[in-house]
């Protein structure tokens, strides 16, 4: 047996991401992550919390046909800052916005005006169609105010 073999990293980190791959899901490690467009999780900062190039590719995939000002739209309202609410109200309302769609308005073509669409964000009739990703030892920089 190793001299390490009773790390949190071999007890409990290496056998979820064995579990979450096994699941299909993708996984990486941000251990000595790149940024950039061409780097490990295509962040620019380490205060970027929210991969965008991922969840652009998502809401065009599970929102065809609605134009990609309305997907620019529900990006800024996900990655919105939420520090001057309580822990709890952020994390509920993010949970809404993946449950129950993220409200947009976009010009109604057939009445005139505008009309309130819900981006889905989660495709929870056909989970295999989300883009899963798992990444381990992701770097998480606070943004000061």
């Amino acid at each position: 047996m190793s001299p390490h073999a009773y790390t949190e990293d071999q007890l409990v980190e290496q056998p979820a991401i064995g579990l979450f791959a096994a699941l299909g899901w993708q996984t990486v490690s941000a251990m000595e992550e790149t940024f950039g467009a061409g780097g490990t999780l295509g962040r620019e900062t380490r205060g970027e919390v929210v991969l965008t190039d991922r969840l652009r590719a998502a809401l065009a995939k599970l929102n065809p046909g609605l134009p990609t000002e309305a997907i620019q739209t529900a990006i800024d309202e996900v990655a919105r800052d939420r520090s001057a609410m309580s822990l709890e109200a952020a994390n509920r309302e993010v949970y809404r916005l993946l449950k129950e769609g993220i409200p947009i308005s976009i010009p109604d073509r057939e009445h005139g005006g505008q009309k309130t669409e819900r981006l889905r964000v989660v495709d929870w009739e056909h989970p295999e169609q989300n883009d899963f990703l798992l990444s381990g030892q992701i770097d998480v920089e606070a943004i000061a105010p």
